[in-house]
């Protein structure tokens, strides 16, 4: 027997083989032809060529992605897989010939517009994929930023903007014991928050054979189920741990007649490697990039004669640059050996050991079965090194900054039958340095202490609780306000009466965004944060982490309770943030400015952005950067309900559907569930589907 392809109702493909490779190569097929654009954008983003049709406001991240060596990483990653574990190594070959068979037939019309013909996929290229999905998901530009706010104010400031950054990516995610159901079986549910991309970053899929029969959500170009999947008798699910497993080093280097060399923690130069490569950006002449790598890893930022077009000297005056270290360019390891192990779960602790071999990125992980066990733990590889490492930039040339070997993963258990992660101090606090507000996780677990028995059904009552803890600093400001104007009065009480709910019909929601921003945007300008307002000279890719709005509005709990601001009178500036709305035309509603901006690699024809409820805090995480824009660019990716009493009682929902060609029926078909937090249900009965065709 070959493969089957099923689609149900909604068009998610079901996928039934004789054979795990031969299942393998059916979803590489499947994926080309449902998101063939989707799958050659990650391809040439991974190798650093997306500029070659994308154009020039591509270039900044091809550069990032030649000279972290993204696809160098993948090819080694797959070489020691190929040496340690034969077995995945062919499965994620033929996933890949899977792929080259079904792009042609998946060719949609991104590729008319702009000349580009479907390629080949490599074996490796689903890891430089995963690699380039991942390496910022740990944030670790924010050290970038750290090191900017201790050399004008202090380290003392670092705290006070220490928040969940503008580039990483979180999750809500809660396990309900079966003691806490109605069912007497465990429920796990959550939402991951990225980027919310068209088409989407995860894949609804099935995946059937006779040794596993699994539904969940992969990320299109790697094969399997890595992150939130259900076997039938255990599912498990995954949140950001928030933890630091990626260094930046100043390295001081220096040209000789042989290349480049870098002064090591020994005293001693030593030979870096170093080559240049050519970009081809589309519409423009060709860009070149050196690229070099040190023995602490590639070069990021800079080079032998300083950073790109900015200061080029340390405080001692000598040229720095600054290089990346991080887990898989050391180990030549991602993890993927554990993903046909957890396609194979048949429990729990099939789960854990699956997960003993994971390496990036380092996840919180939820898993239960049918028969009551339960899983709360941290899995992926951080090194062990002094604690600098984890806040700033460390001198390459000084001793004392090597990794030491590698923590061990933390475990948890439940508190009431109940376990919520949602990127706060958790069980991953000790391996972390910046977590998110605990709003969120706050907030679950005291919806899910309301009542005593839970049902599947009842989760996207919490997916959608758009309660907004951390207004509380701002309103406390106001409330202490006196003397104000009628309308700026006004405004004031009414804010305090509001329910504090980011409803998008809401116009007091409106009203307490509009000045948050007008707030922020005056705390920005102040001056004294003027030193930081004028970040440093570093590639385009990392500016992001050192816009200063965007710092203060998501940092804007910790700047209006500290005991003291650099001498701002925080109560003048709340109070002129009031009386400019009241002043201004009255907001309409927060769905009329909190709306829907997703990534697409090529614009095309526009629609209507949608208007959303929720915001960064809350647990309807739609992410606007307060200060800058109302628009939402990250939110709920998925939405899940795994129940363990019956698999087909669970449910789940993508940002707008199965495909990713335009036209498709299935293209945006979910997006009026996803916005209402209704889910699609699971089906895994093949008698309930539609046959599309063997391959």
């Amino acid at each position: 027997m070959g493969a089957e392809i099923f689609r149900d109702a909604w068009g998610i493909p079901h996928l039934r083989a004789g054979g795990v490779r031969e299942l393998a190569r059916a979803q590489g097929r499947v994926t080309a032809r449902d998101r063939a654009w989707q799958l050659e954008v990650e391809r040439h983003r991974a190798q650093g060529t997306s500029a070659s049709f994308l154009g020039p406001e591509a270039l900044p991240w091809d550069r990032f992605a030649r000279r972290c060596l993204l696809a160098d990483t993948a090819r080694r990653c797959f070489a020691a897989l190929e040496e340690s574990d034969p077995e995945t190594a062919d499965w994620v070959r033929a996933y890949v010939d899977g792929v080259n068979e079904g792009l042609p037939e998946g060719a949609s019309q991104e590729f008319g517009r702009t000349g580009l013909a479907p390629g080949r996929w490599e074996p490796w290229t689903p890891l430089a994929v995963w690699l380039s999905t991942h390496i910022l998901f740990a944030g670790f530009p924010a050290k970038l930023w750290r090191e900017h706010v201790a050399g004008h104010l202090g380290p003392d400031a670092v705290a006070l903007f220490a928040t969940d950054g503008p580039g990483t990516a979180g999750s809500n995610g809660w396990l309900v014991a079966g003691e806490r159901t109605v069912t007497g079986r465990a429920v796990i549910a959550g939402d991951p928050h990225r980027f919310i991309e068209d088409p989407g970053v995860y894949q609804q899929i099935h995946l059937s054979c006779p040794e596993f029969d699994v539904v969940g959500l992969a990320v299109p170009g790697v094969p399997g189920i890595a992150h939130f999947g259900h076997t039938g008798t255990v599912a498990w699910a995954i949140t950001n741990a928030m933890a630091d497993y990626q260094d930046l080093y100043r390295e001081r280097l220096r040209r000789t007649g042989a290349g480049v060399e870098a002064l090591g923690p020994d005293g001693v130069w030593h030979r870096a490697a170093r080559h240049t490569e050519t970009i081809e950006v589309a519409g423009e002449e060709p860009a070149e990039v050196e690229v070099i790598e040190t023995d602490r890893g590639p070069v990021v930022i800079g080079g032998p004669e300083g950073l790109d077009g900015g200061d080029p000297a340390d405080p001692s005056g000598i040229p720095v640059a600054i290089s990346l270290r991080h887990p898989p360019r050391v180990t030549a390891e991602l993890g993927f050996g554990a993903l046909l192990p957890l396609l194979r779960a048949r429990r729990v602790a099939d789960v854990d050991r699956a997960l003993d071999a994971w390496v990036e990125p380092v996840n919180v992980v939820q898993a239960a079965d049918t028969e009551g066990g339960l899983l709360h733990r941290v899995a992926g590889r951080v090194p062990v090194r002094a604690a600098a490492n984890g806040t700033r930039l460390v001198p390459a040339w000084e001793p004392g900054h090597a990794w030491r070997g590698w923590h061990e993963t933390p475990r948890a258990g439940l508190t009431d039958g109940v376990a919520v992660m949602a990127n706060q101090r958790g069980p991953a606090a000790p391996l972390g340095v910046e977590f998110a507000p605990p709003h969120r996780a706050d907030r679950i677990a005291e919806l899910l202490a309301g009542k005593d028995r839970w049902s599947a059904a009842d989760m996207p009552a919490i997916h959608t609780d758009t309660h907004l803890a951390s207004a509380a600093p701002l309103l406390d400001r106001l409330a202490a306000l006196d003397g104000l104007t009628p309308r700026a009065a006004a405004l004031r009480d009414r804010l305090l009466r509001w329910d504090r709910r980011m409803d998008a019909g809401s116009t007091d929601a409106a009203a307490y965004a509009a000045v948050r921003t007008a707030l922020v945007r005056r705390l920005a300008a102040h001056p004294a944060f003027a030193a930081l307002a004028v970040p440093p000279a570093y590639p385009e890719v990392f500016q992001p982490w050192l816009f200063l709005p965007t710092r203060v509005g998501y940092a804007l709990e910790h700047l209006l309770r500290a005991p003291d601001l650099y001498g701002i009178d925080r109560a003048a500036e709340v109070r002129a943030a009031v009386e400019e709305v009241a002043a201004g035309e009255a907001p309409g509603t927060w769905g009329d400015t909190h709306r829907l901006a997703p990534w697409r690699a090529l614009t095309g024809a526009g629609y209507d952005e949608p208007g959303l409820s929720g915001d960064h805090d809350c647990v309807l995480c739609t992410s606007a950067v307060p200060g800058v824009t109302d628009r939402a660019a990250r939110g709920p990716a998925a939405r899940y309900v795994w129940d363990l009493a019956r698999r087909e009682d669970s449910g789940w929902v993508v940002p707008f559907g199965a495909c990713g060609v335009p036209g498709s029926p299935h293209h945006r078909d979910q997006l009026p569930l996803w916005l209402r937090g209704e889910l699609v249900p699971v089906v895994t009965d093949f008698t309930r589907l539609h046959k599309e065709t063997d391959v």
